[in-house]
C-alpha cells in the first residue's frame, strides 16, 4: 500500500533573492518542483514592520516555482505555502527549508513527519489581531491536519504561520470606512496578530478552550498559549499561511519531528530532550523567541524590553540563536522573535526533524 512521505531541504541563501540553491536542487533532480507545498526561511532584514527583504524573498522564490511548474504565480500561491521570517541577529544563518511530499512505496514501521498546508481567507484591517483572526485560524489548522493525515492534535509538534501586520495605509483604509482597528501603532499590531493566531493554534489543538480564546485576551492572557505554535507577521500578505508539522504511521519515509518547549530564552534542556528523543541527523530547527515581558530572566533583569534604539524581537532572535547554536553547533537555525502566547510568557516552543 502506498503511502505519502515528506522530504526536507535546508539550503543556505546569499541574500534574500537567492534562490540559486533551489534553482540547481530542481534541476539536479534533487526536488521536484511539483511536490513543493511549503518554504520557510530565515532573511537578513530587520524583521520588524518595514523589513521588506520577507516579501522580496517570497516573490524570487514565488517567481522561480512559477518558471520551473510554468504556471502563474497565482497558481503557486494556491498550492504552496511561504513564511519568511526576517531577522538573522548574532550568529543566525539565512537560509530555507523546503517541505515536499509525494509518494512512498510503504508506511513506514513507525510514524514518520506529515505535513499539512491550510490558508485563512484574506482579513480586513479592522480583523487583524481580534477574534475573527482566532477563529479563522482555529478552522485553518484543523484544515492542515485533515490536509496532512493528522488525526490527533498529539501527533502535532509545530504549528508554523506567517500572518499579516497593520501598515498606515491599511490603518487608514479602514478608517476611512468607519472601521477602527485593534492598534494604531503598527509595530504593536505585529505581537497581536501574532498572538490571535498563536491563539487559533491553541483552539484547534485543544490546549485552550475557545470560550477562553477572547478578543480581550490576546497579549494580556498570558497563562494562555500553544505549545507548538510559531507565528511570523509581515507586511507582504493579508491572510495567514499554515504549516502543520506532525508524525502519523500513514506517512513513509525517513524523517521524524519532535518538539519541547523553553521555559524561558536560555533554556537549552528543551533542546537537548528533543535531540534526544528524535535522535538521528539533525534536518532543521524551528523556534520560538522572545523578550521575557516580566523584565527578568531567572529572576536576573535584562534590559531587551527597555531598548529604544533595537526591537526587543531582535535581540531575542540573537540570544536564542546563540544558546540553541551551541547545543545544535550549527547557526542554520529557524528563529523567530515575538512569542505572544507561543509557550509560557517568555520562553517558546522548538521543534527539530531529524533524518532516522
Amino acid at each position: 500500500m502506498s503511502a505519502r512521505r515528506a522530504k526536507v531541504l535546508r539550503l543556505a541563501t546569499a541574500g534574500p533573492s537567492d534562490t540559486a540553491a533551489l534553482a540547481a536542487a530542481i534541476d539536479q533532480g534533487e526536488v521536484d518542483p511539483a511536490t513543493i507545498v511549503a518554504i520557510v526561511g530565515k532573511t537578513e532584514g530587520n524583521g520588524c514592520v518595514n523589513d521588506f527583504t520577507r516579501g522580496y524573498a517570497t516573490l524570487a522564490l514565488k517567481l522561480l516555482l512559477a518558471e520551473r511548474l510554468k504556471r502563474p504565480v497565482s497558481e503557486i500561491e494556491k498550492h504552496v505555502a511561504v513564511v519568511m521570517s526576517g531577522g538573522t541577529e548574532g550568529g543566525l544563518s539565512p537560509h530555507l527549508l523546503v517541505f515536499c511530499r509525494d509518494e512512498a512505496p510503504i508506511a513506514a514501521s513507525a510514524p514518520r513527519l506529515a505535513i499539512g498546508i491550510g490558508l485563512t481567507r484574506s482579513f480586513a484591517p479592522e480583523e487583524i489581531g481580534r477574534a475573527p483572526q482566532i477563529t479563522a485560524t482555529a478552522e485553518a489548522v484543523t484544515a492542515a491536519m485533515k490536509d496532512a493525515g493528522i488525526a490527533s492534535a498529539s501527533d502535532v509538534h509545530f504549528v508554523q504561520i506567517k500572518c499579516p501586520l497593520l501598515t498606515k495605509e491599511r490603518i487608514e483604509e479602514a478608517a476611512r470606512r468607519g472601521a477602527a482597528t485593534a492598534t494604531e501603532d503598527t509595530y504593536h499590531s505585529m505581537a497581536l496578530s501574532r498572538g490571535a493566531s498563536a491563539l487559533g493554534v491553541a483552539v484547534a489543538l485543544g490546549e485552550v478552550p475557545a470560550a477562553k480564546a477572547t478578543e480581550a485576551a490576546i497579549c494580556r492572557a498570558w497563562s494562555l498559549y500553544s505549545s507548538v505554535a510559531s507565528t511570523s507577521a509581515g507586511v507582504e500578505l493579508l491572510r495567514n499561511e499554515i504549516v502543520v508539522l506532525g508524525n502519523s504511521a500513514a506517512w513513509g519515509g525517513d524523517l521524524l519531528i519532535g518538539h519541547d518547549v523553553m521555559k524561558d530564552a536560555i533554556d537549552a534542556e528543551a533542546a537537548r530532550r528533543v535531540l534526544a528523543a528524535v535522535g538521528g541527523k539533525t534536518v532543521a530547527v524551528l523556534a520560538k523567541a522572545e523578550a521575557a515581558p516580566s523584565g527578568e530572566i531567572r529572576g536576573r533583569r535584562h534590559t531587551m524590553l527597555d531598548d529604544s534604539d533595537i526591537h526587543s524581537t531582535r535581540h531575542a532572535r540573537a540570544l536564542v540563536g546563540g544558546v540553541l547554536a551551541g547545543v545544535i553547533g550549527d547557526t542554520m537555525l529557524y528563529v523567530s522573535g515575538g512569542a505572544e502566547h507561543q509557550g509560557p510568557a517568555g520562553g517558546g516552543p522548538i521543534a527539530i526533524i531529524g533524518r532516522v
